[in-house]
């Protein structure tokens, strides 16, 4: 019998595979500082069409007048400003100056003013409990997911959202991860996530957005597409999975006009779990 996955290790060795290759691409202090705006416009544009999770979302402050909300990886705020317009009082918490920066010029676009904004990481910025708590894409980053859940859940009076990356099951990534590190995972996410809550003693429930597969990937030539996959598992200029992953990336990008488009590969979902039923010990096993 081969051993069972341990996920929250997995996790961590994902999430700091990823901090390797981010050290090397990071320019100054501020990560988010030249992506801040392009980040914001692009949120804006896929929130232009409806989906689940901010519907369910709704539909639990709707049910609890005068509601408090958490929102941890506030970002440019495009969650804040939904959620502020709903709830009694939001909390937004992010550790991007120029995140928040933008944060606050859509606020005040939108005339909100019951918003307070906290610059620090999670779980180390000190919160008073809220209602509700949510982290919509933005746990990525944080190799200790127990940890984060913890905190979150500590803070939260009834229930935990959040919203992370589900990614099809052998797809283009997951074949290249299965080659190169010997699992299908690519990234921190959905999968991992949800068998980690399950590690910790925490019974979490999954809404899987009903707006589908995002946006595909493009690059302007194959060998674009060869670096921005090799980029994405930090690996060197010369590598001894070259070859293979050009006859991935051959086989199964689609030439369109002068682009060639990745398959979709990629949805959301929302994993949610109540404090008072459905958790556990709630305690990870390092």
């Amino acid at each position: 019998m081969e051993r069972v996955t341990d996920w929250i290790l997995l996790w961590r060795q994902l999430v700091e595979a990823h901090a390797r290759r981010y050290l090397k691409e990071k320019q100054g202090d501020d990560a988010w500082r030249n992506r801040a705006r392009r980040y914001d416009e692009h949120v804006k544009r896929r929130w232009q069409t409806p989906d689940s999770s901010r519907s369910f979302v709704l539909s639990c402050l709707q049910a609890t007048p005068g509601a408090t909300v958490l929102d941890i990886g506030a970002g440019t705020g495009v969650w804040t400003v939904f959620l502020a317009r709903h709830a009694r009082r939001v909390t937004a918490v992010d550790p991007s100056p120029a995140m928040l920066e933008i944060l606050e010029e859509n606020l005040a676009a939108e005339k909100i003013d019951n918003v307070e904004i906290i610059q620090g990481k999670w779980p180390e910025v000190k919160v008073a409990p809220h209602d509700y708590s949510i982290c919509a894409h933005a746990m990525y980053g944080y190799p200790d997911l127990p940890a984060f859940v913890r905190a979150m859940t500590a803070v939260t009076r009834r229930t935990c959202f959040m919203v992370l990356r589900v990614p099809v099951a052998g797809s283009l990534m997951a074949q290249a991860a299965e080659r190169i590190w010997g699992q299908p995972y690519d990234s921190p996410n959905f999968q991992v996530a949800y068998n980690v809550l399950l590690q910790m003693g925490i019974y979490a429930h999954v809404l899987i957005e009903d707006t589908g597969l995002w946006k595909p990937w493009t690059n302007a030539s194959l060998e674009e597409a060869l670096d921005d996959i090799k980029r994405r598992f930090g690996l060197d200029e010369e590598s001894e999975h070259d070859e293979f992953l050009r006859q991935l990336l051959s086989q199964q990008l689609v030439h369109s006009g002068d682009r060639y488009v990745w398959p979709r590969s990629v949805r959301s979902a929302l994993v949610y779990w109540d404090v008072r039923r459905d958790t556990g010990a709630v305690e990870g096993k390092e």
